[in-house]
């Protein structure tokens, strides 16, 4: 054998063996020719920074900041904003249809017409219950929803979907997505602000606002309900003024050593913010929840005459002033299972009613007079609504419904005097314009100038995002 041929021969032996042929080698050469080959994954030489200072969104936006006005629980959305003249006509009469009950020990078939009623409202004609006279003040300026759908059955998971996207837990929620994608306008504040109830925290706790994989500055900063809202804002009487500054001032060279030997430890860097962040809230924030500079007329607006409204109405007061300084994201919430009402509805329903509605309403006002209405969504609603049937007979209430349930919009580009949606002729499943948790999140990232498919965080294990590839639409038919 020549030893060309041998050569030939080893190159051949040598291709068999590294499992590749001629034709491959040619494939390749031909793909790369036609520039059919995907581009090489590039590193990432420069490290992302992770801040608070305000972005400007891709697309123009028509909302600057949200308000969402929580009701833990699951509000009954058939004796507050969707009648149900069948469903009165035929009670006391059993359910034929399918239906799922939260706590079958106390299910019942038994049908449970609203015992409240319903009348028209604003130049709009919108149907709200006679539980709901403030709302039905600004009927006008609000969009009601009347066919939100989650689909799982329980508070937790609800709860987890309507936040974060998904009914798993420890995913970021609305809020941080927001803070994480615009930062905030105001430097002096948190730019996602939590008005806890006094009642206790809702179902599954600071999960509510959690910051889940996005850096953890993005999670949401209690303000208690009451005094000190926020602790520790004061120093020491020994360390006030430029002892505290110097010692800040030095204690900054240390974290950013630190932080100069690891990089892209964001947890450390979060902390660092947060010391500063702190250091001007012992100024901006005293201030911003400090409401005795309001007028005598606005706290009455809010219910603050009223000892049933007062606290919620105070947290709601706040809520504006911090918006107005520059704040992007606040919830406030209710307490702990306040709406959850499988029994005793007759009683707690108008009580719930009576503590939050002059207030909520009261917001939506307020922002319209200042100008801000325009710029600031208010949402107000829960994780559910409940069923058509009765529960607990001797202490009638309803049960857990997450198929078809109602909530209300107001201000940043939703459309006002708008009802959208429909459930059925028994109020239990929604069957027209259904709008589910994706496609709300979807619709709030689009009027904060964003895309729900392109807004995302790097993950080891690919793009994270709120809506997280489920099905998702931008419901047009919300939007003024």
């Amino acid at each position: 054998m020549s030893d060309n041929t041998f050569e030939v021969s080893s190159r051949r032996h040598f291709l068999a063996r590294q499992s590749m042929g001629i034709g491959s080698l040619a494939l390749t050469w031909l793909l790369n020719q036609e520039g059919a080959l995907a581009a090489p994954a590039k590193p990432d030489f420069v490290r992302p920074v992770y801040d608070l200072t305000p972005k400007t969104p891709p697309a123009p936006p028509r909302a600057r900041a949200m308000i969402s006005l929580f009701m833990q629980g699951g509000p009954s959305h058939l004796d507050l904003f969707d009648p149900k003249p069948e469903l009165t006509k035929r009670n006391g009469t059993s359910f034929t249809g399918d239906i799922k009950y939260d706590n079958a020990g106390q299910a019942s078939a038994k049908l449970l017409g609203s015992p409240w009623k319903f009348q028209r409202h604003g130049q709009c004609g919108m149907e709200l219950s006679e539980l709901l006279p403030g709302l039905g003040g600004i009927a006008d300026e609000i969009t009601l929803v009347r066919s939100m759908q989650t689909g799982v059955n329980n508070h937790g998971q609800s709860i987890n979907a309507l936040n974060g996207g998904r009914i798993a837990a420890g995913r970021p929620v609305l809020g941080a997505w927001l803070t994480y994608a615009l930062g905030t306008e105001g430097q002096n504040l948190p730019a996602y602000c939590v008005l806890t109830d006094p009642g206790g925290l809702p179902v599954i706790g600071v999960d509510n606002w959690t910051g889940g994989w996005l850096p953890s500055l993005y999670q949401g900063t209690v303000i208690r309900p009451t005094e000190p809202r926020i602790p520790n804002l004061d120093p020491p009487p020994h360390l006030a003024g430029g002892v505290q500054r110097r010692y800040l001032d030095y204690l900054d060279r240390f974290n950013r050593d630190h932080l100069e030997a690891r990089p892209g430890e964001q947890d450390l860097a979060a902390r660092i913010s947060s010391y500063e962040l702190a250091a001007r809230m012992q100024t901006a924030a005293k201030e911003a929840l400090d409401i005795s500079g309001e007028s005598a007329a606005t706290q009455t607006l809010y219910g603050l005459d009223d000892p049933a409204s007062r606290e919620f109405g105070t947290r709601c007061l706040i809520a504006r002033r911090l918006v107005e300084r520059g704040v992007r994201f606040v919830q406030v919430c209710t307490g702990n299972q306040n709406w959850d009402h499988h029994g005793g509805i007759l009683k707690q329903l108008p009580a719930m009613c009576h503590k939050v509605d002059q207030p909520s309403a009261a917001l939506v006002r307020d922002l319209q007079q200042r100008g801000l209405l325009d710029s600031t969504v208010v949402a107000w609603g829960g994780e559910m609504g409940r069923l058509p049937v009765v529960q607990n007979e001797k202490n009638v209430g309803r049960d857990h419904n997450t198929y078809g349930f109602s909530m209300w919009l107001a201000g940043g580009g939703f459309k006002a005097g708008h009802v959208h949606g429909a459930t059925d002729e028994l109020g239990h499943k929604a069957v027209d314009d259904v709008v589910t948790h994706s496609d709300y999140h979807a619709t709030l990232l689009n009027l904060f100038g964003l895309d729900h498919q392109t807004l995302v965080f790097k993950r080891p294990n690919g793009n994270g995002s709120l809506v997280d590839g489920q099905p998702a639409r931008v419901v047009q038919g919300l939007l003024a």
